[in-house]
């Protein structure tokens, strides 16, 4: 057995020899009829072609494939690092956008608070909320304006819509701001166009209640709400807001102020109103108390002697 498996061994070997020599010397025609330059050989070339390719289609499907999924794969892997570029700059892009929101944002409400008319009289002082510290009983703003500024307790603030609230607690470069829905708010306001005197009354809720209205018959949901300056708490004339009915089935003022972003304020120089102590000379003074003559006969008077 021994013996055999040696005759075998030796048997393949010549045999691997020779068909070796047989592939390279059929290459090496080949590629010599390949490169010869003759037309006798070049019609030769023509008619192997012409007779072998068509028959061979169904060998070269796989290999026509294998090259489709190999060009598929790079393109996917094209495609693949586009979107993570496209997804890069869409984040940039992103925090671009929110960067010109909020400068938009901002320079609307300054130019709200630039259009809002007020009375010649007033001017006012912008500050930047600094704070929110509201919270359900206790609704306020803190300021970074303060009495080195010039602002006073009782100011009234508005935004670039209405009015916002008022000034209560001052420092030196912070003032708090207590908004008309804080519980401890109250402000009389005129309701237009029937003119009636009313109270808006904070309750820590986004639409304050009017209250002591003399006939509240004659106002309807829809109705213009402004500051009555009774008191002396705030100037006349400033906006408030609008009255609508609640869900509690009373009158409510929708504030015009947007309280959902408070951003910039303005903070209104308001100075109390001249008092006049002494009566005319056509009011009849009480009895006991003398006469005080007009001021014009005292100068004729004068000039007389």
């Amino acid at each position: 057995m021994a013996r055999d498996r040696n005759a075998d061994a030796d048997f393949k070997g010549p045999v691997r020899r020779i068909l070796i020599a047989v592939l390279i010397v059929l290459l090496t025609a080949i590629f010599l009829i390949w490169r010869i330059d003759s037309p006798r050989v070049e019609r030769f070339r023509a008619a192997f072609i012409d007779r072998v390719v068509p028959n061979m289609d169904w060998a070269l499907i796989p290999v026509t494939k294998l090259v489709g999924m190999v060009e598929g794969f790079q393109s996917y892997a094209r495609i693949y690092e586009q979107n993570q570029e496209l997804r890069r700059e869409l984040q940039q892009m992103k925090a671009w956008k929110e960067a010109a929101v909020q400068l938009e944002q901002q320079n609307a409400k300054l130019l709200a608070q630039n259009q809002v008319r007020l009375d010649p009289k007033l001017t006012s002082v912008s500050g930047v909320v600094l704070a929110d510290s509201g919270s359900p009983f206790r609704q306020s703003v803190l300021l970074n304006v303060g009495s080195r500024d010039g602002i006073v307790d009782g100011w009234a603030t508005m935004d670039g819509l209405g009015l916002v609230g008022r000034i209560s607690g001052v420092g030196q470069t912070t003032a708090r701001v207590i908004l008309l829905t804080d519980a401890s708010s109250r402000i009389p306001v005129t309701i237009q166009p029937s003119g009636q005197k009313a109270m808006l009354v904070g309750d820590n809720s986004p639409a304050p209640p009017v209250e002591f209205l003399e006939t509240p018959e004659q106002v309807r949901p829809g109705d213009r709400v402004i500051s009555s300056g009774d008191g002396g708490v705030f100037p006349a004339g400033l906006l408030v807001g609008q009255v609508e009915l609640g869900t509690d089935r009373r009158l409510r003022v929708r504030l015009a102020a947007d309280y959902e972003r408070l951003s910039f304020l303005r903070v209104l120089r308001s100075h109390p109103a001249e008092q006049i102590t002494e009566a005319g000379a056509l009011v009849v003074p009480p009895e006991g108390q003398p006469v005080a003559e007009p001021a014009s006969a005292v100068e004729s008077g004068a000039g007389d002697g």
